[in-house]
């Protein structure tokens, strides 16, 4: 029986309009996880969850990760396609995750619309599962997906996040 090592991430703080990201990298200067201070143990029990054990040291961000969230946060809403991101998860979470990209900044779809886009209509719930297991914030934008009738159901960085990040990308919102 092989023993696998943990594998070696790294632990970087960004300050953000809306708090203090925590941007774990891995050795290869991929982002693994990006969430919210205030939200740091789900963060630790997600990576756990899809990555096994790992271990966790401080270390700046690469400048590629770095720069390209700071231009998104000053309004480059481009820019965050520019970050390499690799992810754990189910075949079904990276599908699901992948596919979150595909929904332009400035833009919303419901659970119902994205499954139906995945051609699996009969799977919202599954959907939104793997949508709230989303690793990488912000850069994977879970928070572009609503409720059915418009409603700005859950995000793991909370709900006063996810409306800042959908004004700030232009999305019209009803108070």
């Amino acid at each position: 029986m092989s023993i696998v090592a943990p594998e070696n991430f790294y632990l970087d703080r960004l300050d953000t309009p809306i708090g203090t990201a925590l941007l774990v990298t891995d050795a290869d200067g991929c982002l693994r996880a990006l969430d919210w201070h205030d939200y740091e143990p789900r963060m630790m029990q997600l990576l756990r969850r899809q990555n096994g054990a790992f271990s966790l040291a401080e270390r700046a961000a690469p400048r590629d990760i770095r720069q390209p969230l700071a231009a998104y946060f000053r309004g480059s809403l481009d820019r965050l396609a520019a970050i390499k991101w690799r992810v754990g998860g189910t075949p079904f979470q990276r599908s699901v995750w992948s596919a979150l990209q595909t929904v332009r900044a400035g833009s919303t779809m419901s659970y119902g619309a994205f499954a139906a886009r995945l051609n699996v209509p009969q799977a919202v719930r599954a959907v939104g599962h793997a949508n709230g297991a989303n690793p990488i914030s912000v850069v994977i934008p879970c928070h572009r997906l609503i409720g059915a009738d418009g409603s700005l159901t859950g995000y793991g960085g909370g709900i006063a996040r996810k409306r800042w990040l959908l004004a700030h990308e232009g999305v019209r919102l009803e108070d």
